[in-house]
């Protein structure tokens, strides 16, 4: 039997690597930056075409590469960053695998320009599919260039499962942030489509976090500073009345490389109990300063997960630090008077007292003294004529015909039972103050509200019982799904349009759904720098919140994707239909719930809202004499 083992070419061998290190546009954006950091840049520009599909250029300032080097660059494993393994365990470098150009070279098409400055001409190498087609000297300037084009061109079925370019693009906003975060020193230029959106000079930290989310974050942000043996911790934490209920931003940095540490998360979270709200999170940029040798990066390819040695005392630190940065700066919530528009407090000048009004009274006036003249007498009048038109309501004969007062009428009068299990009567007051508690009654008796959750009304087989806002969800979602499928949704001007700020990442996901906001009934306008006004809101949701409601059908739309469009209008519209449904403990009119009952029985799924929650229950003739036997 021959041998059954072979190894695999290189090319099929490159392929395997590049689905774990290159897993959609954005990776290629991240490991090309980083690559220009560990060359001691200064200016770093990336030129996306179609989020990453068509082109990912990026140019840097660096060293550049010699001829050799550009050509072993492209080489599995090969590179500059590492020599033994022992240096795995004191990594000053973003990368050091070797694998991530490799990797981009095996499944796009990609052209490299370099020039070192000690070098009078540069070097020009092209590849596609780990294969070089061509190198020659070139003229260019000192540092590296890479233009990566149409990323997965020979495998198919990854290109087929990219995300829509505003996804697309959100991912690779999402990892410039967190690249040009943690580099302030380093001056950025982001351009899409030919479209600038963003040009970041060298700074410090606080005016990078400012220039990439907006200069409100100055106000918001609290210092953290301390250092000990351990560790050095310095970055910034949000007030406690700046945070989110979505969308937080939440950042960790450990020396120099963006983490996700759901342990050192849980610390900070710990350090807000009693200042922020239940399901609300607050913002942080932290960076974390080690000892390379005290943790292990080596964990994952996109080297977001890393290892502590000392992860215990280091989060008990960071409570510390935390803590102390709110306390210091007296971080608790406080009532902020509004002084704009105030009228001004005159100064106070000796003699300027204001003297009270003085009045005058009669000493001797009585008033139950008789003004009458003496010897007069008030007047006989016979009170009883007044009441011989009436006569007393047990008197009068009662008709056989007429109708018993009704259970849940205002007034009860007769005895009823209160317990079933004790059979005490209980006088009509009574009764009569339980049900105006806990039931609101109709005119007609036809619809009954209780405890502002429940609508009662009677059907042929018995009776149906309405859960009021979860019957609400369902017929607004069916009518914002025909808004968007019909494109025709009714939006009603505000007065006073409010202002929702955006990071890139949301701004790119809120321009594509942009149009299904207009079918919905939305009019925003780009005032620029992120920030959008909001001029107009769909018909019907007066008193939400707007800026609230906008974050999370933005979140919703990038957790969704943006490949099926269905699945979109459905989230959307589901979103929007949970925020502007009836609240519990609302009162209803009688014609408000008989509106609501009508428009419940005419949609196609009565019975469910659209995440499959029941909506109505009803209650058999049958079941309910089996009550009462």
């Amino acid at each position: 039997m021959s041998d059954v083992i072979q190894l695999l070419p290189d090319s099929v061998a490159n392929q395997i690597a590049a689905g774990e290190v290159i897993q959609r546009p954005a990776s290629v954006v991240k490991e090309l930056v980083e690559n220009a950091i560990d060359a001691g840049a200064t200016l770093i520009q990336i030129i996306v075409k179609d989020a990453g599909r068509t082109l990912i250029q990026v140019i840097d300032n660096g060293k550049g590469m010699s001829e050799t080097d550009a050509r072993l660059s492209f080489e599995r494993h090969a590179t500059s960053k590492i020599r033994q393994a022992g240096d795995l365990f004191s990594l000053h470098t973003m990368g050091f695998r070797g694998e991530a150009l490799a990797s981009i070279a095996a499944i796009a098409q990609v052209e490299l320009r370099t020039r070192r400055i000690e070098d009078e001409v540069g070097t020009a190498i092209a590849l596609a599919a780990s294969v070089v087609e061509s190198q020659e000297c070139v003229s260019c300037p000192v540092g590296s260039n890479f233009a990566v084009k149409n990323i997965f061109y020979n495998v198919p079925a990854r290109r087929k499962f990219l995300k829509s370019n505003q996804v697309e693009l959100s991912n690779i906003l999402s990892e410039f942030e967190r690249i040009a975060l943690i580099n302030p020193e380093i001056a950025f230029e982001l351009v899409h489509n030919d479209n600038e959106l963003f040009n970041l000079p060298a700074s410090n930290f606080r005016q990078r976090i400012i220039s990439l989310f907006g200069k409100g974050m100055n106000q918001q942000l609290l210092t953290v500073e301390v250092e000990t043996s351990l560790v050095k911790i310095s970055g910034y934490i949000g007030k406690p009345e700046a945070s989110r209920k979505r969308n937080a931003l939440q950042y960790f940095f450990v020396n120099g490389r963006y983490m996700r540490h759901p342990y050192f998360h849980k610390a900070v979270m710990q350090s807000y109990e009693q200042l922020i709200p239940v399901g609300e999170m607050p913002n942080y940029f932290i960076n974390l300063t080690v000892d390379p040798a005290s943790i292990d990066v080596n964990i994952h390819p996109t080297k977001t997960e890393i290892k502590f040695e000392n992860e215990q005392p280091i989060w008990q630190i960071l409570s510390a630090a935390v803590k102390e940065a709110l306390g210091k700066f007296s971080a608790v919530p406080s009532i902020d008077f509004d002084m704009e528009g105030a009228p001004e407090i005159p100064v106070f000048h000796k003699g300027d007292e204001v003297k009270p009004p003085q009045t005058t009274f009669t000493p001797g006036y009585n008033p139950f003294k008789s003004s009458s003249p003496a010897g007069t007498k008030r007047p006989d009048y016979d009170w009883s004529k007044l009441y011989s038109g009436f006569e007393s309501a047990k008197d009068m004969p009662r008709n056989s015909t007429e109708e018993e007062p009704r259970i849940f009428s205002s007034k009860v009068n007769r005895p009823v039972v209160s317990d079933l299990s004790s059979a005490e009567t209980v006088p009509s007051e009574t009764i009569a103050s339980k049900i105006n508690d806990s039931v609101t009654t109709t005119v007609g008796g036809q619809y009954l509200q209780v405890k502002g959750r429940y609508i009662i009304t009677s059907v042929k087989s018995g009776v149906v019982m309405i859960d009021q806002y979860r019957a609400h969800i369902r017929i607004l979602y069916d009518r914002y799904m025909s808004h968007l499928q019909s494109g025709q949704g009714v939006s009603q001007r505000v007065l006073f349009p409010e202002m929702i700020h955006l990071s890139a990442s949301q701004g790119a996901i809120l321009s594509g759904i942009k149009e299904d906001l207009d079918s919905l009934g939305f009019d925003l306008s780009d005032m620029g720098g992120g920030t959008f006004s909001i001029n107009g809101v769909p018909g019907g949701i007066e008193g939400v919140d707007v800026v609230g409601l906008l974050n999370k059908m933005i979140e919703t739309a990038s957790e969704k994707g943006g490949d099926v469009k269905s699945d979109i209008h459905e989230a959307m519209a589901l979103t929007l239909a949970e925020s502007a449904a009836i609240p519990y403990g609302q009162v209803l009119s009688s014609l408000e719930m008989e509106q609501l009952a009508d428009d419940l029985f005419a949609s196609a799924m009565p019975g469910y809202t659209p995440d499959g929650r029941v909506t109505l229950t009803v209650f058999s003739v049958d079941e309910l004499q089996k009550r009462f036997k």
